[in-house]
């Protein structure tokens, strides 16, 4: 009764703490939103664009004790992986996880195609600045498509996998319906154009990065708040069944002595 006491006090703290980060997630959220949508007016979405090498890049949390969205990341990375292998869209596949506990679900059985993992990267404040490190470091690597997985804040009680894809500046120019949305703009001068080119890929690939942690960051706080209201509900049964299973062999113990007393004082009578 006494551990389960003293859970209740840990997971309804840690239910505050979530409750409390998950207000300021919301803002972040909202205002990264404004730099990710004009991407998909201007470009589109394009999650079905063939690209012969492809990296799939997971985004998870560092901390446990949030539900199922790790879980959830891990197996929808599989599912892309194999849908894109059967569909024949990418020939070469690799693999980018952003998060400790994406990084243990994954290297169970997909270790031979994760080039890079990337920790702790929610412990700090997440800020757009970190998401280019991350993003610098994958654009090292030789890619024409790049699909960013995260958990996509709804409610408090909704979040939904969600893939984001970014397109290197050669598979750019060579969607049809990327370049259809591209003609709208006009650069002048071809080397100037091929600059501006990469500097859009890069950025985009920074934004949506960026996009990506806060969202799932907020959805793991959301899941996290979900989660540890569920334990302390739990816990309060147990509890409560605990007491009373406690309270019963209390009552019987004293019921046994008071029969032992009153059957010695008969005999001492008799």
């Amino acid at each position: 009764m006494k551990t389960v006491r003293n859970i209740k006090k840990i997971t309804s703290a840690m239910k505050l703490v979530a409750a409390s980060k998950l207000r300021q997630a919301q803002v972040n959220v909202e205002k990264s939103r404004g730099i990710i949508e004009p991407f998909t007016k201007v470009l589109g979405d394009f999650p079905t664009t063939a690209a012969e090498k492809a990296i799939t890049m997971p985004i998870t949390s560092d901390r446990g004790l949030c539900g199922g969205i790790n879980t959830t990341m891990a197996k929808y990375t599989r599912m892309v992986n194999k849908m894109t292998e059967t569909g024949g869209l990418e020939a070469t596949q690799s693999i980018v996880v952003v998060g400790e506990k994406g990084k243990a679900q994954l290297q169970r059985d997909q270790s031979e195609k994760i080039i890079l993992t990337v920790g702790d990267v929610a412990k700090a404040r997440i800020t757009f600045q970190a998401a280019s490190m991350i993003a610098e470091e994958v654009l090292k690597s030789d890619f024409d498509a790049v699909r960013l997985l995260f958990n996509r804040f709804n409610s408090a009680i909704l979040f939904k996998p969600t893939v984001s894809t970014v397109l290197s500046t050669e598979t750019m120019e060579a969607d049809p319906e990327v370049a259809k949305s591209l003609q709208k703009f006009q650069v002048k001068g071809s080397q100037i154009r091929e600059e501006v080119m990469q500097n859009l890929a890069e950025f985009h690939l920074a934004s949506a990065l960026y996009n990506g942690l806060l969202e799932n960051n907020c959805s793991e706080n959301a899941s996290r708040m979900q989660a540890m209201e569920n334990s302390t509900k739990n816990a309060s049964e147990m509890l409560d069944k605990l007491t009373l299973t406690y309270n019963r062999a209390r009552q019987a113990s004293i019921t046994t002595e008071l029969n032992e007393i009153i059957s010695g004082a008969s005999a001492l009578e008799g």
